[in-house]
């Protein structure tokens, strides 16, 4: 047992305070306003003589990794919940308890003599390192050049879950995609665990050819400059540019996967058999990459502002897209090109694009893109996961459903270098990949999605 000594109560003047360790392990202490608890039982929480009570719990959520020092803070039966900034995982700030079944490491905290003290129990001898207060500011995303965005138009509580992913597709400010795609993912995981979860409303609504985009040069996606080997400022900036409108166009394919294909049934093998609905984990599903892919982007609009550039000042394509317009009848199409060809390559150059920024010294670049990968894994363990699910249902083996809706809605070889362990860690092993050709093409094969 450590107990750590956190600082003097009159220096800890902002809500949240981001704690690291003589071990390198990293904390988040909150100092949140008492909350009266007069009816409890249980031991109440660290309560100095100022009307604040303090809180600590582990940085990354248990979940995806996401910074507990962004969480968004409620009161629920009279306690602190926070909610992660990725994915809306709620955990109890005292108890660490999340109603998704999973928990964070909370640390109990006394206050003694005006200090703060918070006890780690899994190591001896601990002392604090570094203590920051974590900004509570809004960070402009643009900065003063730009006109003042306006606010992002919500619906209201009777819209469907189809309803909301074609606002959020004909919603052509990206800012306002970001922020639209992370609270609809929070509304429909929330009300999943109510008894009012949001209707599917499957074939109500018609999703559109090509979501729009705002104020962004286009061409055609052989046309586009070459980016270098990220040896300068620009070759960089030009890499997060098109990296960045990849990801805008994920958040777009992930938002129309659950609405263009809502009604999908699966065959069985008994045409006596009833068709199998998509059940409501597919959606569930398809909506957390979408809010990563919205985490994404945000990553990499700020980290070109950071560098002195902005989104959209360079051309971008929709190479993406078009994939998108092959395969918008068929769900296994659909799955297959997106998640399994173009999101898997991104498995493959993933690691030599962070090597190019490591050897530029661009650490912080790094840090984004290490992010992103990591997430990715997991979008292509989703498509994996859901082309297995209808092969299952309608007896049909997915490698070969695989291959062939790449040989028939796919344009070019699905070609190497391959990253076989990240590829295996999602569930495609080199059945799936290896020979496989689409249509004839001469260009590149576009990297994530």
């Amino acid at each position: 047992m450590s107990v750590v000594d956190v600082g003097r109560l009159a220096d800890l003047r902002h809500a949240r305070h981001s704690l690291t360790l003589s071990n390198g392990k990293r904390l988040v202490l909150f100092r949140l306003p008492k909350i009266d608890r007069s009816d409890a039982v249980a031991p109440l929480p660290a309560e100095g003589t100022d009307a604040w009570t303090y809180y600590a719990m582990e940085a990354e959520c248990p979940h995806a990794g996401g910074p507990l020092a962004d969480a968004h803070i409620d009161i629920e039966d009279s306690s602190y919940i926070a909610s992660c900034p990725w994915h809306a995982y709620d955990f109890n700030v005292e108890t660490g308890e999340s109603s998704y079944g999973i928990k964070a490491c909370t640390f109990p905290v006394t206050i003694q003599d005006g200090r703060a003290s918070i006890h780690v129990a899994e190591a001896e001898n601990l002392q604090l390192a570094k203590i920051e207060p974590v900004s509570e500011k809004v960070k402009f995303k643009h900065g003063p050049r730009v006109e003042p965005l306006g606010a992002s138009t919500y619906l209201g509580e009777d819209a469907s879950l189809c309803d909301w992913c074609v606002h959020i597709l004909n919603t052509s400010n990206p800012e306002h995609k970001i922020e639209l795609t992370t609270h609809l993912f929070s509304l429909f995981a929330t009300r999943e665990q109510s008894p009012s979860p949001m209707q599917i409303g499957a074939g109500t609504v018609i999703p559109p050819q090509e979501p729009p985009r705002q104020n962004l040069t286009q061409l055609k996606p052989g046309q586009m400059p070459k980016a270098g080997k990220g040896g300068n400022l620009k070759s960089r900036i030009m890499m997060l540019h098109a990296l960045a409108n990849i990801e805008q166009w994920a958040i777009d394919l992930a938002i129309d996967i659950v609405v263009r294909f809502a009604a999908f049934q699966a065959a069985t093998p008994n045409e006596s058999d009833p068709r199998q609905p998509l059940p409501r984990t597919f959606f569930y599903d398809w909506l957390k990459v979408a809010n990563d892919e919205a985490k994404h982007f945000s990553l990499l609009r700020a980290r070109l502002e950071e560098l002195g550039s902005h989104f959209g000042a360079l051309p971008v394509h929709h190479g993406l897209w078009e994939s998108a317009a092959r395969t918008a009848l068929d769900l296994r199409a659909r799955i297959s090109v997106i998640a399994l060809v173009h999101e898997a390559r991104g498995l493959d150059v993933n690691p030599m694009t962070i090597e190019k920024f490591q050897n530029a010294g661009d650490g912080e670049s790094v840090d984004v893109l290490t992010i992103i990968h990591n997430d990715e894994i997991t979008h292509v363990t989703t498509g994996h996961r859901w082309l297995s699910w209808i092969c299952q249902q309608e007896g049909t083996d997915p490698v070969q459903v695989f291959r062939s809706n790449v040989q028939k809605h796919f344009r070019g070889a699905v070609k190497g270098p391959f990253n076989a362990e990240a590829r295996q860690q999602a569930g495609m092993d080199k059945s799936y990949y290896e020979d496989l050709h689409g249509q004839p093409w001469k260009g590149d094969v576009i990297a994530g999605g």
